[in-house]
């Protein structure tokens, strides 16, 4: 199966990803179910790890269960839950079992999840974990040993976030990443597009490196609010949320919002990265209310 994702970087198309959960258990059905309706809209589904923290099947495997539908991944990798032996042999594995998108993450709090009492590894965090992954595609492992059985070849990409209080320390982690070899950059949920098209100008800018806007899904007002409350970093506008409360039908109008916001990412950046948690069988309908056509493979 050919990389359509490093292909789309490497032609400067507009990207488009989006982002699935995988199951809390045995059964990959319902991920498939909603991962299947993405397969022609989308370059590329993102499996998360471990997100916030909680339980759920390994990304490394749901990766694997996806590309065998004929789904491209991108397999998230955070580096909460394992040192640097665990995620070199796992990167190892992803990329035998025909893995080629890999986004590095530090990954979420223990103290955010659903077990509490685990303990934390943060053995590497997201820039060393990308310099790792340029090591193994260079042939090398973590002590600079070389790789008897032949090197990697993993696109690794990394997380941002333009909307950071801290201006410096977003540009110099910006920075860190790049240097790390950093390929392409999704954001977190975008809620403040002129923070976001102030970031494309003054930092992003040194750069060729694709960003992918984070578009969230926001199902009601009091979806809206919760994030508000519980997600650190993210301000979601009043107006925003007034819309949805004043909404007779809130989940539709969550879908225009998101469609709206898709259009603005298109004239501002590389592409989106769509968050709908549970309902990614919406993400087609967000799609085509901001007229962004089906991809086409046939070629």
């Amino acid at each position: 199966m050919t990389n359509r994702f490093r292909s789309a970087v490497a032609a400067k198309e507009f990207l488009i990803t989006a982002e699935v959960t995988p199951p809390k258990g045995g059964n990959p059905a319902r991920m498939l179910e909603m991962a299947e309706k993405l397969k022609d809209r989308v370059h590329a589904v993102n499996v998360t790890d471990g997100s916030r923290a909680v339980l759920r099947m390994s990304s490394l495997a749901a990766s694997v269960i996806l590309l065998q539908h004929g789904i491209e991944p991108i397999c998230q990798i955070a580096c909460r839950d394992r040192n640097c032996i665990g995620l070199q042999a796992d990167l190892m594995g992803a990329y035998a079992l025909g893995i080629r998108n890999v986004l590095a993450l530090t990954g979420d709090p223990v103290k955010a999840g659903d077990h509490q009492k685990a303990k934390s590894v943060f053995e590497l965090e997201a820039v060393r974990l990308l310099k790792v992954i340029g090591q193994l595609n260079n042939g090398l492992d973590f002590n600079d040993k070389p790789l008897p059985d032949e090197p990697l070849d993993l696109f690794a990409g990394a997380a941002v976030d333009p909307q950071l209080k801290s201006w410096s320390g977003l540009q110099s982690r910006f920075e860190r990443k790049l240097a790390a070899g950093a390929q392409f950059f999704q954001s977190q949920m975008i809620t403040d597009f002129e923070k976001l098209d102030k970031f494309m100008t003054q930092i992003a800018s040194i750069s060729d490196k694709p960003i992918l806007a984070g578009i969230f899904l926001l199902k009601s007002a009091k979806n809206a609010e919760f994030i508000n409350r519980y997600v650190p970093g993210v301000n979601i506008p009043q107006s925003i949320i007034d819309r949805l409360a004043q909404a007779s039908e809130p989940l539709q109008e969550g879908v225009k919002i998101a469609a709206e916001q898709v259009k603005l990412a298109q004239q501002t950046c590389h592409g989106v990265h769509l968050m709908a948690v549970k309902r990614e069988d919406l993400i087609p309908q967000i799609l085509d209310l901001a007229e962004v056509k089906p991809l086409d493979y046939s070629s």
